[in-house]
């Protein structure tokens, strides 16, 4: 809903992006069930969506075009290798491997420092925050933060708008766009929206899906949460009308 209003107020167009990079393990019918309740919210996208899974081509190519220029390594370990650490702490990193289980992005020292448009200054410690992450796992998989950063370059984005959970994802995206070239990004961050325990509201806490038939009641506490205030109930293209014009932009 952040990221709709903000592309809408903005007088910008709304991507939608379909995170499937892993085909075997996408339940049947759950990305439909996901277009037809942005739809029946109200919220409608432009253009096609874009799948991830159409795109393995284009990410091994930028795999293979970071390696070359040395921002990436060969990695032997198990995530069982570092259980007791947050992040990987860079093992395999001076054993130069020529073959691994995995492929790791070779994080530089020091901060990564962008103004977010929510949160104002924002820094996250590379070492102690980040470190290494991988870009493919031991399965052939592609890891979000390869993917999402490629796909965010290839696609035009200019801004990114979503929840705070994702500051340290970030400072990853960036570390890649740097070693891309590519253009900077604008982010904003928004607050979660929490259970009363303080946990985030999700498929992992048991939350139940939005409903259709629910959209205006669902919108209206969407709207709460974003601090947009009581927008009474109507219909949900009203509801949607009033509360862009209530969203500020801002930086």
């Amino acid at each position: 809903m952040g990221s709709w209003l903000d592309a809408k107020a903005a007088g910008g167009i709304w991507k939608l992006r379909i995170d499937d990079l892993d085909p075997p393990r996408v339940a049947p019918g759950c990305i439909d069930s996901i277009l037809h309740s942005l739809e029946g919210h109200g919220l409608h996208w432009d253009g096609q969506p874009q799948y991830q899974s159409n795109c393995f081509e284009r990410y091994q190519e930028v795999l293979e075009q970071l390696t070359h220029a040395g921002h990436v390594y060969f990695c032997n370990c198990s995530r069982k290798d570092w259980q007791h650490s947050e992040i990987y702490p860079g093992t395999c990193r001076p054993l130069q491997h020529s073959t691994g289980r995995g492929l790791r992005f070779k994080s530089l020292d020091g901060t990564i420092a962008w103004e977010d448009r929510s949160f104002g200054t924002t820094q996250i410690d590379v070492s102690s925050q980040v470190g290494d992450f991988l870009l493919k796992n031991a399965h052939g998989i592609f890891s979000y933060q390869l993917a999402n950063a490629i796909d965010d370059c290839d696609m035009g984005i200019t801004d990114v708008v979503r929840g705070a959970d994702l500051l340290t994802v970030t400072a990853a995206h960036i570390s890649l766009q740097r070693a891309l070239q590519a253009k900077p990004l604008r982010y904003r961050h928004l607050p979660l929206a929490l259970t009363s325990e303080g946990e985030k509201i999700s498929k992992a806490t048991h939350a139940p899906a939005a409903a259709a038939e629910d959209a205006p009641d669902t919108l209206k506490r969407a709207f709460h949460h974003l601090g947009l205030g009581v927008i009474p109930l109507d219909d949900v293209h009203h509801m949607l009308d009033e509360a862009v014009s209530k969203w500020s932009v801002g930086r």
